[in-house]
């Protein structure tokens, strides 16, 4: 005969054991926008069927094309304990940038182009994936990053002249060969010609073609310390060396390059003597001549299960 069952032993409810035990969720809200790169018009449907195989109060909201801001805030508002974002990096930034670190849990799910940040701390750009795994074995976690100005990132950020090739390459994206040449061409007249002007921590001043400023989220050089930014300052001196540059990033670790300024810092300054082009996690933005960069130790909190893939360290 079998054992009585013990009646003072918990019901264990098969389907609630199947959440991570690092963290509570109970209410899950998923935020798509179907317009972004890889997600697709039946990403909404397709999610909340997801999400209804779990033991949570799930929402899925999509995204319109002129009140995402307003949707982001009141999705906050609603204090979900994990904020899903199914959409670009321009838009999992702002959602983590106003969840900050005292808001909901965040998953920057791969729904663009570039995924860099979810590439990151999934490792995947199937967004079922990465859902399924934060959901299963999820842990929290504080993501440092960086500010200039108004704009954040959590990767990388370039400065200077290589971030106009950015342009070029989504309106090859997006089939605009017209478009992509007259950006090229535009890159072409500043490359070697718009140096940036930079301190670091404060330090001496120093011209560059670009700074990069790697987060330890990506960084190999930081090996995961949460005590600042790699700054890389960028200095080929004509094509030749562009190449050979390009040549080590491919085939060796870059730093070693002679071209290029590795330091840790916590607060970098640049100008340069126009508006300076730039690049935050893999988004095209353009700042003023004069920027200052400051390093955040906790930007937001992640969910995303451990160790971090780091998929796109560098």
């Amino acid at each position: 005969m079998s054992p009585a069952a013990d009646p003072a032993a918990p019901i264990v409810d098969p389907a609630a054991a199947r959440l991570t035990p690092h963290a509570v969720v109970r209410t899950v809200t998923l935020l798509v926008n179907p317009r972004s790169g890889s997600t697709g018009p039946g990403a909404g449907e397709r999610a909340r069927a997801l999400l209804a195989e779990w033991p949570v109060r799930a929402q899925v909201i999509v995204l319109g094309s002129e009140d995402f801001e307003a949707q982001i805030a009141a999705a906050l508002a609603g204090k979900p304990d994990l904020l899903a974002v199914l959409a670009g990096d321009g838009t999992a930034r702002t959602a983590a940038a106003r969840a900050g670190p005292d808001g909901p849990l965040i998953a920057p799910l791969p729904g663009g182009t570039m995924n860099m940040l979810s590439r990151a701390l999934y490792g995947t750009t199937d967004w079922v994936e990465a859902l399924t795994a934060t959901l299963e074995a999820g842990v929290p976690r504080d993501v440092s990053g960086g500010k200039i100005g108004g704009h954040v990132f959590y990767c990388a950020a370039i400065l200077g002249s290589p971030a106009l090739w950015a342009p070029a390459r989504e309106a090859v994206r997006r089939g605009r060969l017209d478009l992509a040449w007259s950006y090229a061409r535009k890159a072409l007249r500043r490359a070697f010609g718009g140096r940036v002007r930079y301190r670091l921590d404060g330090g001496p001043v120093r011209r560059a073609e670009a700074l990069a400023l790697l987060c330890p989220l990506i960084s190999r050089a930081l090996n995961g310390s949460e005590d600042g930014l790699e700054a890389a300052a960028l200095s080929p001196a004509d094509a030749a060396e562009a190449f050979r540059l390009a040549y080590h990033a491919m085939t060796s670790d870059w730093r070693h390059d002679p071209a290029v300024l590795t330091a840790k810092v916590r607060t970098a300054r640049v100008e340069a003597r126009s508006r300076i082009p730039a690049v935050l996690d893999g988004e095209s933005v353009l700042l003023g001549p004069r920027a200052r960069v400051r390093f955040q130790p906790r930007a937001f909190r992640a969910l995303a299960p451990a160790p971090p893939a780091a998929a796109d360290s560098v």
